[in-house]
């Protein structure tokens, strides 16, 4: 069985998405399960070089799992012809510019979203590798969920009927960091570090409701900070410069409405951390990470307003849930190998730079309506 071996830099490997992830969930896995197969019987094996700022933290990861290369210096990496892949996974601040030098270095080039903090930076990645020739994609791993999944499956099977509205709702307490440690980084909270829950989440949410309803033609948003003060990995206290929440309707072309709501300020009361109920005339799904349950017109109870009593209806119990029916691999590996496959046969692959740039646009767009207190457009991307 022939290998070919595809050399990736991976640079943010140190930060938990980065490391959990992308390292030790994709590209290990995929080198455990022996490689992605192509059509002709070759396969593709994964070499992961280590790239980031903490030399100690490099070489602690690379002697757990037994990589040999990393490097604190990213041009050196990227001046080797021998690597084939540029991968990025920092914080959104750094992104740009590295993904502009791996792309100027003929780089295939991979990254987290969103691929910059602005609408210009972001054309101007996905034009520059158009024009580079290069195979380049971003990392759209809410379609790769089971929940989504089986939600996708309802939409095109014509579950719904019409489909009138969507709800999700996002997010999930994060501790302060004083007497607790905070589960999110600091730099998710400051704005000149690209943080904020806008820039953050949109960008997912662009991708996902466009895969099952089209795209966004108009949105209203309100981003606000509920929390202004926070502690950072240190233990020192500072200055909350980004949105922590953000509340939206959005319009799609079928004129279905969605209302989105994301928050680091939310106890959770859900099934899930995420959750997006669809509502049409013939059923309803509510759909999470992992499950989708649904309720079909036929099933549907007939609730009556009476605040003098107690309601007898069990609500949650009236739903059905969608059983899996497959095996459902690690999503974010499972678009990885998608995209290892695009390089190796060089074909496009389906969620490349442009797709990232919308996010991008959905996001900016939502911090304009809510600085303006006004609907905005969303108008059709030029690349």
């Amino acid at each position: 069985m022939r290998r070919k071996v595809i050399n990736v830099a991976v640079n943010g490997v140190t930060g938990r998405m980065g490391y959990r992830q992308h390292l030790v969930r994709s590209l290990l896995s995929i080198r455990d399960q022996g490689g992605v197969a192509l059509a002709d019987g070759s396969r593709i094996y994964p070499e992961p070089i280590l790239v980031g700022r903490s030399e100690e933290r490099l070489r602690e990861i690379a002697e757990l799992h037994g990589l040999e290369r990393w490097s604190t210096n990213l041009d050196e990496v990227l001046s080797d012809p021998a690597v084939d892949v540029y991968f990025d996974t920092q914080t959104t601040s750094a992104r740009e510019p590295s993904l502009l030098k791996a792309i100027a270095a003929g780089k295939h080039v991979y990254t987290e979203k969103p691929i910059a903090d602005s609408l210009d930076g972001a054309l101007a990645i996905a034009r520059a590798a158009r024009e580079a020739g290069i195979t380049n994609g971003v990392v759209q791993d809410k379609l790769f969920l089971p929940g989504m999944i089986k939600l996708r499956r309802l939409v095109r099977s014509g579950f719904f009927g019409r489909v009138l509205s969507a709800r999700l709702e996002f997010g999930y307490w994060v501790f302060e960091g004083d007497s607790t440690p905070a589960q999110r980084p600091s730099w998710n909270y400051r704005r000149q570090d690209g943080g904020g829950i806008v820039l953050d989440m949109f960008p997912h949410w662009q991708y996902l409701l466009e895969d099952l309803f089209g795209p966004v033609t108009a949105l209203y948003a309100r981003s606000v900070t509920h929390i202004s003060q926070r502690w950072d990995e240190a233990g020192q206290p500072y200055q909350v410069t980004a949105d922590d929440a953000a509340y939206a309707v959005l319009e799609f072309g079928t004129g279905m409405l969605a209302s989105v709501n994301s928050s680091w300020a939310v106890r959770v009361n859900r099934r899930e951390l995420v959750e997006l109920q669809v509502d049409g005339t013939h059923g309803s799904a509510v759909a999470g990470l992992r499950n989708c349950a649904v309720q079909h017109r036929v099933s549907t109870p007939m609730p009556v307003w009476n605040p003098d009593l107690p309601d007898p209806l069990d609500y949650p119990s009236q739903w059905t849930d969608v059983p899996d029916n497959e095996v459902f691999d690690n999503g974010f590996k499972a678009e990885w190998e998608l995209f290892l496959r695009a390089v190796a046969e060089g074909t496009p692959f389906g969620w490349d730079l442009a797709e990232g740039a919308k996010g991008v646009q959905l996001a900016g767009l939502a911090l304009q309506s809510s600085a303006d207190g006004r609907r905005v457009v969303v108008p059709a991307l030029a690349l």
